[in-house]
């Protein structure tokens, strides 16, 4: 291994650990109104994928079902998410994200960028944001390959 050309490993291990410092530090910028980190991961998958069924957003949050039912009716009770009947199917229901929960949920993003935009205009210069817009793209392909990768866990054969 050399300097140059660090590996997948060295890469994995700054990543991770550059990640979790920063989702620690805004994470409480966006918890308002009470929302809890479960809660908001579960808002912001139905704002990003749109509505589904209880047991899709179990399986794309990684969390029993059980878990997830105590959550999403507490969304429900607090206007944040509404359930509505399946198209083709009676017996299922789907989820969305009210109207109310969008706004709450783009105004908490709102205000939660502010101070990160401050920190990044004043640390970091022109051709950092633009190399920092770069990671970022390649942040969002390896969350697709380990979307890609749970997903096929998830559908593997039991042994």
């Amino acid at each position: 291994m050399t300097k140059a050309h660090p590996d997948a490993a060295q890469c994995a291990v700054r990543l991770r650990r550059a990640v979790l410092v920063l989702a620690r530090r805004l994470r409480p910028s966006m918890q308002g109104d009470g929302i809890s980190a479960a809660k908001l991961s579960v808002i912001g998958q139905l704002y990003r994928t749109g509505s589904m069924s209880p047991t899709e957003l179990a399986a794309r949050e990684g969390v029993k079902l059980p878990s997830l039912t105590r959550l999403v009716a507490e969304l429900e009770g607090d206007g944040w998410v509404a359930r509505e009947p399946h198209a083709s199917d009676g017996r299922r229901s789907l989820l969305r994200l009210t109207a109310l929960g969008r706004k709450r949920l783009v105004a908490a993003a709102q205000a939660a960028d502010a101070p990160l935009a401050d920190a990044i205009a004043t640390a970091v210069s022109a051709d950092e944001r633009r190399i920092l817009l770069q990671a970022c793209s390649l942040l969002e392909k390896i969350d697709e390959t380990l979307a890609g990768h749970a997903e096929n866990a998830s559908h593997a054969p039991l042994r």
